[in-house]
């Protein structure tokens, strides 16, 4: 039986790394639009800077 990519595991899996990208690719485009309507750094928008 083979094992889904895309099921939860927990621990250093080949599956936590893909969780983890997926994660990153999220954030990353958060960030992005986070700038792009406010204009303004993401820390400044939430007042870290």
């Amino acid at each position: 039986m083979e094992d889904n990519r895309n099921d939860i595991k927990f621990g250093f899996t080949p599956q936590a790394e893909i969780w983890n990208g997926r994660l990153a690719m999220i954030g990353f485009a958060a960030a992005l639009i986070i700038e792009l309507i406010s204009s303004k750094g993401v820390l400044h928008f939430w007042g870290l800077m």
